[in-house]
Formats: C-alpha cells, sequence, structure tokens
C-alpha cells in the first residue's frame, strides 16, 4: 500500500502504543485522525505530527461516541482507508478477588471497542472495496498467565475476531485484517492496576525486559506497506531474552 495520503484513524491514541503508531503513520505520509477520550493528550500530540491530522473525541465503551467520531472524519478526510484499534485497558486481577467491574470494562473496551469501530469503519471500506484493519492484540491472547485471566481472554477474543475478519471480509471486499502481538512493552497499562495482592506478587518495575512503543509501530508499518496481494495476518512480538 502506498501510505501517502492514505487516511488513517488511530484509537487509543493520546498515550503509549497508540501515540507512538499515530506518529509513525504520519511520518510515513498518512494523514491521521487522533481518537481518545484525552482531547488535551491529543492535541499536544497533534503539534507533533508531520502531516495533516485531527482530533477526535472518542469513548470506544459507548456506541454512539464512536459513530460519531467516525463521522467526523469522513465529513472531515473523505473516507477512511486504515483503522488502527489500539485503544486498550489492563486491569489484571486475580479472579479469587473478585474484581467484576474491571473485568467487565475489559472486556468493554479490548473487545467490544473493537467491534464498534470494526462496524463504523466497514460501510466505508466496502464501498471502496480496499481497506486495512490493524487489531492490537497481545501475546498474553495466547499464553495465558495467573492474574491475567480476563485480560487474556480479551485478547484472545481480538485474535480470534480477526481471523474471522480475513475470511469473511478479504475475499469479497478486499480488506486486509492483521492482529498484532505484543509482548510486554514499557507503558502505564499497567498503572489501571489495582488488585493489592497481584501487584504484592508481580513485580512490573524492576529489570523485566520490555519492548519500546516504537516497536508496535514499525511492526503496524510493515504491514499496512505490503503490497495490497500480500496480507500480514499475524505478528507476534516479543523483547529478545523474554522466554
Amino acid at each position: 500500500m502506498d501510505l501517502n495520503n492514505k487516511i488513517a484513524i488511530v484509537t487509543g491514541a493520546s498515550s503509549g502504543i497508540g501515540r507512538a503508531i499515530a506518529k509513525k503513520l504520519s511520518k510515513e505520509g498518512c494523514q491521521v485522525a487522533l481518537a481518545s477520550r484525552s482531547v488535551d493528550k491529543l492535541k499536544e500530540l497533534q503539534g507533533e505530527l508531520e502531516n495533516k491530522s485531527m482530533v477526535v473525541e472518542m469513548d470506544v465503551s459507548l456506541t454512539d461516541s464512536v459513530a460519531n467520531g467516525f463521522k467526523q472524519v469522513v465529513k472531515e478526510f473523505g473516507g477512511i482507508d486504515i483503522l488502527v484499534n489500539s485503544a486498550g485497558v489492563m486491569p489484571l486481577t486475580y479472579l479469587k478477588n473478585r474484581h467484576l467491574d474491571e473485568w467487565l470494562q475489559t472486556v468493554e473496551v479490548n473487545l467490544k471497542g473493537c467491534l464498534r469501530c470494526i462496524y463504523s469503519v466497514l460501510p466505508h471500506m466496502k464501498k471502496q472495496k480496499n481497506g486495512h484493519i490493524i487489531n492490537i492484540a497481545s501475546v498474553d491472547g495466547k499464553e495465558i498467565f495467573e492474574g491475567g485471566a480476563v485480560y487474556g481472554a480479551s485478547k484472545a477474543a481480538v485474535i480470534a475476531l480477526s481471523k474471522a475478519m480475513r475470511m469473511e471480509l478479504s475475499p469479497e471486499f478486499n480488506i486486509r485484517v492483521t492482529a498484532i502481538e505484543p509482548g510486554t512493552v514499557a507503558t502505564n497499562l499497567r498503572e489501571d492496576i489495582t488488585d493489592q495482592e497481584l501487584l504484592d506478587d508481580k513485580d512490573y518495575g524492576g529489570d523485566e525486559a520490555k519492548l519500546d512503543t516504537e516497536n508496535i509501530a514499525d511492526a503496524v508499518f510493515y504491514a499496512i506497506s505490503q503490497p495490497d496481494s500480500v496480507n500480514v495476518n499475524e505478528l507476534l512480538i516479543k523483547p529478545t531474552g523474554k522466554a
């Protein structure tokens, strides 16, 4: 795909992986719609971008917010070529400690948020018979660990969803779909954790090997920059030296 002036929307663009992806796509020639609840952070990021961009206030856990956000992007840019579903939360908890609200919010954002964005972008990609949807999943969707049951389940669902999307959308509408599955990344996601027992048990600071957010942005760029005849189905990325 020639990325020059392609229209990309990146959810969760105000921080972490989403922010790095937005910067990378802009640098490579895309016009980027920055979507997040944190408008002030998006405006700050917008000042750093190298190409035309817009700020869209969007909460992926709310259907109307997502629908209105996509309408704004199409009105401003005329269409959407690339969707990056990057918005996510990671309030890891032990099941025995019963953090129900956090479990439900994890599914609401990580899985249902993806579904809302896919629902909103499909009419445009179907009409143009072209597009690329990137779903940011996680290695935790394949390698479950104690404390990561609900988060891992949400990301496993995203991986399965991506496979089904390729089956249904690629042959008829030429829509490519990629699941990016990062290992540990240096972001603030772990600040979502409120389960004190889990925090006491696990060292989330320390010398744990971590990827940079730019590593994930490079993976996204690799996937979307392939020729239209090539679909990069999955990319599993881990820090060197981590089992």
